[in-house]
């Protein structure tokens, strides 16, 4: 939270420098800008759950199990570039990152199957387990406007998602129970974006993406959904809050059929956020 304040003071500030930019009246101008960077603290809400099979083997909920903060403030960048005169075309890139870490002394039992193989390693209530997840998510797309006018841009989407994740769990006073997995997950979507002109500077940003697939010994499923509103007062400057909710799925044998994914085990990830974002576009 401290975060998401400080950061909208600094957005503050900085619009308060940049307003001798000129106001834009928006009377003979496309309101479909050809390239746009956004930078913004993403305050979310999570919950992780993780079973592994292999190098790791363990099942634990991160935030129940493990005591890692449901509420996390976190930056997020992006951008698109329209790269044809008729503002149709749309290429996007964003970056999402989520590292976190956490110490517990846990009241639940959790079973450890060591990176070597070999018995079993059980971690007792009572003992203290330090444990860390990193998700980064790159997602680039490409888009289509099937209906673009001066108020209105509706467009078809398809992309990838890579996610490369990683944990890792040591228990205190215990030989041999420092582990670790890590893997990159691959995943393709399709998706609708609605973009609107609202009022003069205002605008209503909208977009969902969708994924699924069933293949021999590999499940994958994500949802995707952002609303906004944003403001645009200056000629090259704006700002805009939104709302996201992301749903992650990944259950896999370490199919090698699939490139980049070696998991063996299944990951479920969701967060709902809200976003304070700045922007630059011309």
């Amino acid at each position: 939270m401290k975060k998401l304040i400080f950061f909208s003071a600094v957005v503050l500030v900085l619009l308060g420098t940049v307003q001798p930019l000129i106001a834009d009246d928006y009377t003979n101008r496309n309101p479909w800008e050809k390239f746009s960077f956004n930078a913004g603290a993403f305050l979310t809400a999570t919950n992780t759950s993780l079973r592994f099979g292999s190098g790791l083997g363990v099942s634990v909920d991160l935030e129940e199990a493990l005591d890692m903060s449901t509420e996390n403030s976190v930056y997020r960048f992006g951008g698109y570039w329209r790269f044809t005169n008729n503002r149709r075309h749309r290429f996007g890139l964003s970056w999402f990152s989520l590292h976190r870490s956490a110490r517990k002394t846990i009241t639940d039992q959790i079973v450890i199957e060591p990176p070597g193989g070999g018995e079993d390693i059980i971690v007792v209530p009572g003992t203290e387990v330090k444990s860390k997840f990193n998700l980064d998510i790159y997602q680039l797309n490409y888009s289509y406007s099937i209906i673009q006018d001066d108020r209105l841009d509706f467009a078809a989407q398809a992309g990838l998602y890579i996610m490369p994740i990683s944990f890792s769990l040591s228990a205190s006073g215990l030989a041999k129970t420092e582990a670790d997995q890590s893997f990159t997950a691959p995943l393709p979507e399709i998706g609708l974006r609605f973009d609107l002109l609202i009022a003069p500077k205002w605008y209503l940003r909208t977009g969902s993406q969708v994924f699924y697939i069933e293949y021999e010994d590999y499940t994958g499923s994500l949802l995707d959904v952002q609303s906004a509103i944003e403001y645009n007062p200056w000629k090259h400057v704006g700002f805009g809050i939104g709302f996201d909710v992301f749903k992650l799925a990944l259950e896999a044998n370490g199919n090698e059929a699939v490139p980049g994914m070696d998991l063996r085990g299944n990951v479920a990830f969701q967060y709902v956020g809200a976003i304070l974002y700045g922007r630059i576009f011309f």
